[in-house]
């Protein structure tokens, strides 16, 4: 049984949101049938502990030793390195960004990036973050003013990436390989 609604006001309110809805199925088609549509659907907080458990069960079946963080500087300890993990869908620009990256006690950050059918993953370690703070085509200051100096984003056209993140993976496979070098 269909429920109707009663009040006008949710009734006119319903009728807008039905005709906004097609300035959005486009993404929602992009994902359809995805193993990873599901997680597009949670809230930003929760898509990144799912990010972070994504990284972590990918490594340790891998045969990685992962750990949990001794202190909130980084996510977990993966083969005796301290990893801040960043995890990011593709946007409809076809890019993704990893956000809210910190100056913080880390050795590496790992960036996993999810599309629709497919899955990116870069590996950069803190001295490579460091050279590259607040460089344009770098890692640019995510909030602008003085106080948005301590967070740096790094934004990705995977089939267009910068020259100096090229040695740090994209795919999966190249992403581990790092990791297990350590």
């Amino acid at each position: 049984m269909t429920r109707q609604i009663e009040d006008e006001d949710v009734r006119l309110l319903a009728s807008i949101a039905g005709t906004l809805q097609a300035d959005y199925a486009e993404d929602d088609l992009r994902w359809a049938g995805s193993p990873f549509a599901w997680i597009i659907t949670r809230p930003s907080r929760t898509i990144g502990a799912i990010g972070e458990k994504l990284v972590a069960g990918w490594s340790a079946a891998k045969g990685l030793d992962v750990v949990r963080a001794p202190n909130s500087d980084c996510d977990r300890v993966i083969n005796g390195r301290r990893v801040e993990i960043k995890f990011s869908r593709l946007w409809k620009t076809d890019l993704y960004k990893f956000q809210q990256l910190r100056d913080q006690e880390y050795d590496y950050a790992v960036c996993l990036g999810i599309s629709p059918f497919d899955a990116h993953c870069w590996v950069l370690s803190k001295k490579l973050i460091m050279e590259q703070w607040g460089q344009h085509d770098g890692l640019p200051h995510q909030h602008g003013g003085a106080a948005g100096s301590d967070t740096v984003w790094l934004s990705v056209k995977p089939d267009s990436i910068q020259p100096w993140l090229g040695p740090c993976g994209g795919r999966l496979r190249q992403a581990f390989e790092l990791i297990k070098s350590w």
